[in-house]
């Protein structure tokens, strides 16, 4: 996905309305602390869960986004790591490490995302856990040809645009929200590899986790075979 400036300018004109249910339900499972959160971006989630007495690192490929970040009260306290959050580059242990809002699937080869859960494993504490929420890839079954063309928003003076391809042998999704208005045309590209909730077991075999929890949302609502979303929790 593309987090340049422009992206980190406009990133929290929308939000997704589950916010504050991630927070509730990480807070608990951060124990002592402290936490660390992979694309941890403008701290739509770290910066609540600092607010609750927990101390909160950050990995961020993003500079832009980062520095949005710091201009948010608390932000420039906050330790970010820029840089590629597949190597956990940092020192230490953390009893939570957490990745939401798909961002997991912005690693683009299944290495890498394997090798993130090991790197993970290697920075948990003993009883720590790894937290991923991200979409269940089922509605990639509805698309015709692999691809579509979904109308987000039409107004009077402008309109946008959700066009996505699939590939089914990499498992990948290009992406890109078109906007188009009288000042021209606008482009917010998205490239993901998804994978399936039983293949991200498997990747955190092994890396020596297993699953703990498995919830359909941070709500604990109940997993099942037509959940759109997946919050699931790792343990040694």
């Amino acid at each position: 996905m593309s987090f340049d400036e422009r992206a980190a300018r406009a990133y929290d004109d929308s939000v997704r309305g589950d916010e504050s249910a991630a927070v509730t339900f990480l807070a608990p499972l951060a124990q002592a602390g402290p936490a660390l959160e992979f694309g941890i971006g403008t701290g739509r989630i770290a910066l609540p869960l600092t607010a609750r007495g927990i101390d909160v690192d950050g990995i961020d490929i993003s500079p832009a986004m980062v520095d949005h970040l710091r201009d948010k009260p608390g932000g420039d306290q906050l330790s970010v790591t820029i840089g590629d959050f597949a190597d956990v580059p940092v020192p230490g242990s953390y009893g939570l490490i957490y990745v939401v809002f798909n961002t997991f699937f912005n690693l683009l080869t299944q290495d890498d995302q394997v090798r993130c859960f090991e790197n993970v494993a290697a920075h948990l504490t003993e009883d720590g856990v790894f937290v991923i929420e991200a979409y269940v890839p089922a509605f990639l079954y509805r698309l015709r040809n692999d691809q579509y063309v979904d109308a987000e928003s039409i107004q009077v003076d402008e309109v946008r645009l959700d066009v996505l391809r699939h590939d089914m042998a990499t498992q990948m999704i290009d992406e890109s929200h078109v906007t188009l208005s009288a000042t021209g045309v606008s482009l917010n590209p998205v490239v993901q590899r998804y994978a399936w909730p039983s293949e991200l077991d498997l990747m955190a075999r092994i890396a020596g986790l297993n699953l703990k929890e498995r919830w359909g949302g941070w709500s604990r609502e109940p997993f099942t075979s037509t959940s759109s979303n997946c919050v699931s929790v790792y343990a040694r």
